[in-house]
């Protein structure tokens, strides 16, 4: 019966590349593998937190980012993803040379989801910030 279920699997076969980050990324993340997506979250070569608790479910790699090296690998992983989800303030991914219309030229069909707390223009664009945060 558990092998029935995972066949049928509502998202079976869509490749999930998850940015570490705070509490909103790796849950959406651990969802999705949740319902069977392959989640592949890259981790920091040395994470300031430790987000095991939302692992559930998922590969992982260590990737420095910040590097050419890095960012190339990221591209690779993106040719054949589904989504992307990254959950950094506004320009983060740009200034590192991942941000959607970089990435877009490396995947046409990539879903490029940003979690940011308060979105990506406006006055408060650059605060930090997520759910637990917004219910204070």
């Amino acid at each position: 019966m558990l092998f029935s279920i995972l066949q049928d699997m509502a998202l079976k076969g869509l490749k999930v590349i998850e940015m570490a980050g705070l509490a909103p990324s790796p849950f959406a993340g651990m969802l999705l593998a949740d319902y069977g997506a392959e989640v592949i979250r890259i981790d920091q070569p040395k994470p300031l937190l430790s987000t095991n608790v939302l692992a559930r479910g998922k590969k992982s790699i260590s990737i420095n980012i910040k590097k050419p090296d890095g960012v190339e690998i990221v591209k690779k992983l993106i040719r054949d993803a589904d989504i992307l989800i990254e959950p950094f303030r506004p320009g983060v991914m740009e200034k590192l040379g991942l941000g959607p219309e970089v990435l877009h030229k490396e995947n046409k069909k990539l879903i490029y989801a940003r979690l940011s707390g308060y979105g990506q223009n406006g006055s408060m664009s650059q605060a930090a910030g997520h759910d637990i945060t917004m219910l204070l």
